[in-house]
């Protein structure tokens, strides 16, 4: 079915949950990265995202924004993917995402972006 709602981990133990789609399939929930993040100052952070229709598209596209709970500097994800169900019915995320920390000057703005 392709519904994004529940806990979904990644290749590197980062965790997702998703809250229930609403009617207009968007949903909320939190990310925490994992261990290999390399970030031990993350704290579990808010997400905010949406999916398309199921009813209309059997593999839909996503994107989510995740703004990182940090203490000393400004971070926010953007998550851009596609759910897959296999021929067994195994649900699988693909996702390219896009980071971004505060940058203190234009000249700096740059290095912002990875």
């Amino acid at each position: 079915q392709c519904l994004l709602s529940g806990s979904w981990r990644s290749d590197t133990s980062c965790r997702m949950v998703v809250s229930t789609l609403d009617k207009d399939n968007r949903f909320s929930g939190f990310y925490l990265p994992g261990p290999t993040a390399g970030y031990s100052e993350l704290l579990t952070s808010p997400l905010e995202g949406s999916q398309q229709d199921t009813e209309l598209v059997p593999q839909p596209t996503f994107s989510f924004t995740v703004n990182w709970r940090l203490q000393e500097t400004a971070r926010t994800t953007v998550f851009l993917g596609q759910c897959y169900v296999d021929t067994n019915g195994e649900e699988t995320l693909h996702a390219l995402w896009l980071l971004r920390e505060a940058a203190n000057s234009p000249a700096e703005d740059w290095k912002a972006t990875r």
